[in-house]
């Protein structure tokens, strides 16, 4: 049933081998579960509700990934856009958490149209192939980034970022942390990766999920041996299970079906629902092309095959997760580390989606998984993603340097979709300038594309 449904032999891949990818794209995922009600927290939504919200939305969305295409891609509420629906819409701009949401809703709504018609499809297929490749070195350097944020391997500082220090750390983040509670995570972090990086030249089966499962032993070890000592009031939690309050799914109903329709029709709104639009789409597009481009999943032609199943589940996991109570749903990038397993299916998302909807009962286990302990699986990802810069023709300037843009921008600017745009408008104008454009016969959508990003940053 399994082979006919996801077609495994087809794709060179097996049961074991997509059920391990599934469950390290999940635990690389899981972080989203305890991350995004803090967040949304802070715009007054609760966050017992919003936990719930979270892992319905990323179950509806990536099992609709599994079924419509076919392919090994996680959805979830993203990081970034629900950073802006707290802080910049709501605290910042004063309008209410009903409000947001009815406009991530709305963007929802536009994305399951502009999937159906193939606007989002025809805007993949536009974007050359060597900015795909391009795209999928820069977020293999953004992931790369992230995780040693995350276990704070590195910090802000005077030099904008620096290397973990206790007294850099503690200045950085106004507390009076110790190594016993931050200095023992980030040496288990960087053990960590050394850890993956070897099972992964071994080419032991389960390399990214053993790096993740064995960093977070090595820290229960070290949390009941004293070396680490948990102190929930400065953010440094226990990496033990808690069951204390049984097991139980919070309430939906705070934020159930919560949305503001009154200001509609006024031009913030409609500022505001464009800026999801735009960081949504370009995100989930930047992530499928290189995501896509480094499992080999691309025709010839850098097309990716039924990309419009993958695209309509990202639009109508936005639209339910706003019926739900949660930001933007989008293609996770993390779905790398699956892809990085092997998984090149469906049966891979819907391993994913089963353990976010077993989430909910085993929300304590899920919880417990600390960010320094996926944290390797990032960075060691981030390596794997790198690999797709041979592809890259460097021999070319007029490729080379739009390619270069593009990858560096990503993990500067702390943003997929800002590389996109900066590859786009480089490529085109370098192209056109040095009379390249003709030859190559870029396509008049990729002129539109340049235009409207260069209007972005000057009106948004």
């Amino acid at each position: 049933m399994l082979e006919k449904l996801f077609k495994l032999s087809e794709n060179k891949t097996d049961v074991k081998t997509e059920v391990l990818a599934g469950v390290t794209t999940f635990m690389t995922m899981a972080y989203i579960l305890a991350v995004n009600p803090s967040i949304l927290s802070a715009a007054g939504m609760d966050s017992g509700a919003v936990f719930t919200a979270t892992a319905l939305a990323a179950f509806v969305g990536t099992l609709l990934m599994a079924v419509l295409a076919n392919y090994p891609f996680a959805l979830a509420p993203g990081m970034g856009l629900n950073a802006y629906f707290a802080y910049t819409v709501v605290i910042g701009m004063g309008y209410s958490w009903q409000y947001a949401l009815t406009a991530v809703f709305a963007e929802g709504i536009i994305f399951i149209v502009l999937s159906m018609t193939n606007v989002r499809e025809a805007i993949f297929n536009a974007i050359p192939r060597n900015l795909k490749s391009a795209v999928s070195v820069g977020i293999g350097l953004f992931i790369a980034f992230v995780g040693m944020q995350n276990a704070h391997i590195v910090i802000g500082g005077s030099t904008l970022i620096e290397l973990f220090s206790l007294d850099g750390y503690n200045q950085v983040n106004g507390v009076e942390a110790a190594f016993s509670d931050v200095g023992i995570t980030v040496l288990l972090a960087i053990i960590g990766v050394i850890i993956t990086g070897i099972l992964v030249i071994k080419n032991v089966k389960g390399n990214i999920l053993w790096g993740i499962l064995i960093t977070w032993g090595l820290g229960i070890i070290c949390q009941l041996t004293g070396l680490y000592k948990p102190d929930p009031a400065a953010g440094w939690f226990s990496l033990l299970p808690d069951f204390s309050n049984g097991i139980s799914i919070p309430s939906m109903a705070p934020t159930f079906m919560k949305m503001d329709f009154s200001i509609v029709f006024t031009l913030d709104f409609v500022v505001i629902m464009f800026a999801f639009l735009f960081v949504d789409m370009f995100d989930t597009l930047g992530t499928l092309i290189g995501v896509a481009s480094k499992a080999d999943m691309l025709d010839k032609e850098g097309k990716l095959p039924n990309i419009k199943g993958a695209l309509l589940s990202d639009a109508v996991g936005t639209t339910v997760g706003a019926m739900c109570g949660t930001s933007t749903v989008t293609t996770f990038v993390e779905s790398a580390s699956g892809v990085a397993e092997g998984g090149r299916t469906g049966l891979t998302s819907l391993i994913a989606a089963i353990l976010f909807g077993l989430s909910l009962l085993l929300s304590p286990i899920f919880l417990a998984i600390p960010s320094f302990a996926t944290a390797p699986a990032l960075i060691i990802v981030g390596f794997l993603m790198l690999t797709s810069v041979t592809k890259i023709d460097f021999n070319d300037m007029t490729e080379a340097i739009p390619a270069f843009i593009a990858i560096i921008a990503m993990p500067f600017l702390y943003s997929i979709s800002e590389g996109i745009s900066m590859g786009v408008i480089s490529y085109v104008i370098i192209n056109v300038v040095t009379g390249k454009a003709k030859e190559k016969k870029i396509s008049v959508l990729m002129y539109v594309l340049a235009v409207l990003f260069i209007l972005k940053y000057i009106f948004i």
